[in-house]
């Protein structure tokens, strides 16, 4: 509880002596570049491979001759908008961004550059956090989208030429019952994921003491708070889904 405390000041005092708006300006477009430019490359890969395999793992199991061959596609569809899109894809980011936040900023402490702004009168918390976590939130849901895409495009390709489905019984199943909240909901956890993801390891970051052992501790532990928060945020939101489907009904 002193940990979660500690943050939630940490995330107050972010909005306490600001600097002007167009100061950040400058420095939101470098960490969208940072955060998201560099991410797409690995961010492809992942999300292409993990709607093939999901699309021949769904056709592979479903053997039975009642199951028309179509549900593939609903069932990449729809694993990929509600949870492999934006959980899968915000995990991998932990362990990138979430790690090369924590790292930067605890080089930042440990070198008493952070000391030195503080000096200056300038804010560092607003100055230095701030900028990540506005840019984690414009470039992470534009990732967790193109994951989506990627995705459903793998399984697409994958299930052709393996021969599973046909190209028309693929997209009949994602056209099939299709809920456009499904895309609203996905794109709500990225915002969520990312911002958890960048506050939370600019906050082990930024909080480093001792040395160059210790930031590299201050890296790990980004990765896995983030990881947790991602994990707990992710049920939350799912029973908030649930609940909101019950009431809609």
């Amino acid at each position: 509880m002193e940990q979660f405390g500690k943050y939630i000041i940490f995330i107050s005092s972010m909005f306490v002596n600001r600097e002007r708006f167009r100061v950040y300006v400058g420095l939101i477009v470098d960490e969208c570049v940072s955060i998201g430019i560099s991410s797409v490359f690995i961010v492809s890969i992942i999300s292409t491979f993990i709607g093939a395999v999901s699309a021949i793992q769904t056709a592979y199991n479903l053997i039975s001759p009642v199951i028309p061959l179509y549900v593939i596609g609903q069932i990449v569809r729809d694993m990929t908008l509600l949870e492999l899109a934006p959980t899968i894809t915000c995990i991998v980011l932990a362990g990138k961004v979430g790690s090369n936040i924590a790292g930067e900023l605890g080089t930042m402490r440990i070198t008493e550059q952070i000391d030195a702004l503080e000096v200056m009168g300038i804010n560092s918390a607003s100055y230095l956090v701030l900028p990540k976590i506005i840019g984690a939130m414009i470039t992470i849901p534009m990732l967790v989208a193109l994951a989506g895409f990627l995705c459903i495009s793998g399984g697409y390709i994958a299930g052709v030429v393996t021969q599973q489905f046909t190209e028309a019984q693929y997209i009949q199943g994602i056209r099939n019952d299709f809920k456009p909240f499904s895309v609203t909901f996905g794109m709500l956890k990225s915002f969520v994921f990312a911002f958890l993801i960048s506050s939370i390891s600019a906050f082990k970051g930024y909080y480093t003491q001792g040395g160059a052992l210790e930031v590299g501790k201050a890296s790990t532990q980004a990765v896995t708070s983030s990881c947790i928060a991602i994990l707990c945020a992710d049920f939350l939101l799912a029973q908030m889904l649930a609940e909101f489907l019950v009431h809609k009904q």
